[in-house]
């Protein structure tokens, strides 16, 4: 048996039947999350004897006592496990009873070593926000608040094990009274590596104009943001930029100083209340917002709201981004009633801020007050948003309170991979045996700091993970960061490199998330990828399972007018709808649209005629943004999506049933589906419509592609027998779509992402299921 540790408390066997002794195994996220100290605190409220520690598997216990205790015990083992703890299965064998008289928490044994997990960092829970807010408390006020049930943890780990000395914290030795809950294994701060209080802890001050404020920082920070200004705030994982969300001129002046033009902005409610004033609430969404990971949530704004945010937070959006305080210091800012625009501290592409010196140089012309602290943040990390749509809950970007808990894969194990991810939206992955560990939101990497942050966090996901990749995947782009970073190291390290199609990944990361091995139908709706014959896809239809994929179906390939710039302006692809279908002509029926029109359109369009700069691709996300243009929703896109996601607003206020606009869906060699004649029919007359009939028609162009990607799944099933469907790509992102095709493939087995973006946030998940699939069938070859 192993050494015997401190922590021990004596076991008194009542009445009630012969004891009995039983071994437990638990497994899931049991590890750094405070579940030893629970189950010692379990076994004193059972009068139980035995022991429990840590291993390569899980948790393991050994628990004396009465039957009927034990099988409390073993039920309370999952049912009561602290909040940060995902138990996934409680096995127990009895034993030999041995009459100890005491229960312990044992060191892991020797010879062993448990499988290193790294906590996400989690939100402030109710028994600190009970201790901040109470008057009589030792942490009365204080910002720092934790216990082992929430606070920092990714965001602060510098190495493992995860321990104080090997995080931010290791420059705060704690004071006498933190040190006792510390040792104690009944108090719930019990190994709480950053347990601090204002004695011995992290504090914050507020700066201004290059110097300390006198005073409570934290009254004075929410002295700026009642009087219009803009606070920047040092929160768990980077800077946010906070302002009254009520206020109008505070949401505009925060805009014009970020360059933030038109994207919606994310705000935090003080209460749960407030958030139910603010918007429409299901328990769902309530249990998203007041969950360990805290991440915004896409709510319907009330109509009838007494207090709205101001209309430039979203607008003309009928949707908010909503997030409660998640740190303690949110809790200290926002009273009750408050709503406060909390978004990211960076310009436009970067990533956040997070370190103190490029924060206040960065912010020096934007914030007109900093409020800072002095832990050192380790790792960015952005807020996580989600929503729950038709088809459930769908994470639209995985990052704070998520990563880098690992997520399955349907393979128990097998070499290690690390793969690289898409060019946009990038994540990666690294595996190790059955767990995938999806990194946080990277961003863009065409941005040199992305790209740096990207490389850095890699190698340290590599060394807490105790990883050293065996294979790597990469995206078949060509030009791809991402892939050519791999290549590299491919070559320096001599690893094989598994290239993997982009919309294969989308359909892969489904699947693996499912554990399903069987081949499925997919459809991989998105802006564009990389096709095995070199042109850019993004409306595919596919038969694939994890290894491979055949593709059967996409829509009919288009012209990009000027490359890459027509996904960031739109009224190129709508020109060429216009043009194909009645010359130079247009311009008497569309005068408006014409009058927009750049001088030269006429030289575009010669050239996109003999493909000079206008490569053909199948994108149904370009479908998108041509309905967009045509309706004049959006010409030009100030962000990413930003005309689909136009569209797909105009379409919500439609006040009368779609219509499914002509399509045709033509055989051949794989079967083609082209949209042109509803984007004809989209533009007739288009120019006189009223704004509630141009929404009409922007919901019959949603209920057409509904219509025609759920006939083309329709002829595929008949003809391959396959009756399970995947849907994965950034299209699917589109809530009005989804809940207009699912009722049109309800006879299938559907599976939609939900622990995994459906964007190409997910595409390094995939990846790495791709390349395990490939390995496993070569072996059994």
């Amino acid at each position: 048996m192993p050494k015997m540790a401190d922590a021990a408390h004596t076991a008194v066997h009542t009445e009630g039947g012969a004891a009995e002794r039983r071994a437990f195994r638990v497994s899931g996220i049991v590890q750094g999350v405070g579940y030893r100290p629970f189950v010692y605190r379990l076994a004193e409220e059972y009068a139980l004897s035995g022991w429990v520690l840590n291993d390569s598997a899980g948790v393991g216990i050994e628990a004396e006592g009465t039957a009927a205790a034990l099988d409390a015990f073993a039920v309370a083992l999952a049912d009561d496990a602290p909040r940060a703890a995902v138990v996934t299965a409680v096995t127990w064998q009895a034993v030999m009873p041995c009459g100890e008289q005491t229960f312990r928490i044992l060191p892991s044994p020797a010879g062993t070593r448990a499988a290193t997990l790294v906590s996400p960092d989690l939100a402030v829970c109710a028994d600190c926000r009970r201790e901040i807010l109470s008057a009589a408390d030792r942490r009365y006020g204080y910002a720092f608040t934790n216990c082992t049930n929430c606070g920092p943890r990714y965001s602060i780990i510098r190495g493992v094990p995860y321990d104080r000395p090997l995080t931010s914290m290791a420059v705060f030795p704690m004071c006498p009274a933190c040190q006792r809950e510390y040792d104690d294994p009944r108090d719930r701060r019990f190994h709480a590596q950053p347990n601090a209080c204002a004695a011995c802890g992290p504090a914050y001050r507020l700066l201004v104009n290059g110097g300390v404020q006198a005073g409570d920082p934290l009254a004075a920070a929410r002295r700026v943001v009642a009087e219009g200004g803009i606070l920047a705030v040092k929160g768990i994982g980077g800077y946010h930029l906070a302002c009254d969300a009520r206020s109008e001129t505070a949401v505009a002046r925060l805009r014009r100083r970020k360059h933030r033009e038109a994207k919606a902005l994310a705000v935090m409610a003080g209460s749960l209340a407030a958030v139910r004033a603010l918007c429409l609430l299901s328990a769902e969404e309530e249990r998203l917002l007041t969950s360990p990971a805290a991440p915004i949530v896409l709510l319907a704004r009330r109509v009838d709201a007494v207090r709205p945010a101001a209309e430039s937070v979203a607008p003309g959006n009928a949707y908010l981004g909503v997030m409660l305080p998640y740190a303690p210091v949110h809790l200290l800012l926002l009273g009750a009633d408050d709503l406060w625009v909390m978004t990211s501290a960076n310009l436009s592409g970067d990533p956040i801020l997070y370190r103190d010196a490029a924060a206040e140089e960065g912010l020096a012309g934007i914030a007109d007050a900093i409020l800072v602290h002095n832990r050192e943040i380790v790792h960015r990390v952005d807020d996580s948003v989600v929503r729950i749509g038709a088809g459930g809950p769908q994470i639209l970007r995985r990052s704070r309170g998520y990563a880098p808990a690992p997520l399955a894969l349907p393979f128990a194990d097998g070499r290690s991979v690390l793969a690289g991810g898409a060019e946009l939206k990038n994540t990666f992955c690294l595996t190790r045996g059955g767990e995938a560990f999806l990194s946080e939101h990277i961003g863009d990497l065409t941005n040199a700091a992305v790209l740096a942050s990207y490389t850095e966090t890699m190698a340290q996901y590599e060394q807490f993970f105790e990883v050293t990749p065996e294979v790597l995947a990469a995206d078949l782009h060509p030009a791809y960061l991402s892939g050519r970073h791999l290549a590299a190291r491919a070559a320096r390290d001599g690893l094989p490199l598994v290239r993997v199609q982009h919309h294969h990944a989308h359909i892969a990361a489904v699947l693996a998330e499912h554990g399903c091995h069987a081949r499925v139908l997919g459809a991989a709706l998105d802006g564009t990828g990389w096709g095995d014959d070199g042109t850019a896809w993004g409306g595919e239809f596919l038969a694939a399972d994890l290894a491979g994929y055949e593709r059967l179906a996409h829509f009919a390939p288009m012209p990009l007018p000027g490359g890459d710039r027509a996904a960031e302006e739109p009224w190129r692809l709508a020109l060429w709808v216009l043009y194909r279908r009645d010359g130079a002509g247009f311009a008497a029926q569309f005068p408006q649209f014409a009058a927009q029109l750049p001088t030269g359109w006429e030289l575009l369009m010669q050239a996109t005629a003999a493909r000079l700069s206008a490569p053909l691709t199948s994108s149904a996300g370009r479908l998108f943004d041509a309905a967009a243009a045509l309706l004049g929703v959006a010409y030009r896109s100030a962000y990413e999506g930003q005309a689909p996601i136009d569209l797909e607003r105009l379409a919500r206020t439609a006040r009368r049933a779609g219509r499914v606009l002509p399509y045709t869906v033509a055989e051949g060699a794989r079967l083609t589906v082209d949209v042109l004649p509803a984007l004809y029919a989209l533009a007739d007359g288009a120019e006189a419509l009223t704004v509630e009939e141009r929404a009409g028609r922007a919901l019959d162009f949603h209920v057409t592609m509904a219509a025609a990607v759920a006939e083309v799944l329709g002829i595929l099933s008949v003809r391959t027998g396959l009756r399970t469907v995947a849907l994965a790509g950034g299209v699917f992102q589109n809530a009005l779509l989804l809940e207009e095709l699912l009722p049109r493939i309800g006879g299938y087995h559907v599976l939609l992402p939900h622990r995994v973006p459906p964007n190409d946030g997910g595409i390094a998940y995939g990846q790495a299921a791709v390349a395990l699939a490939r390995m496993v069938h070569s072996q059994h070859a």
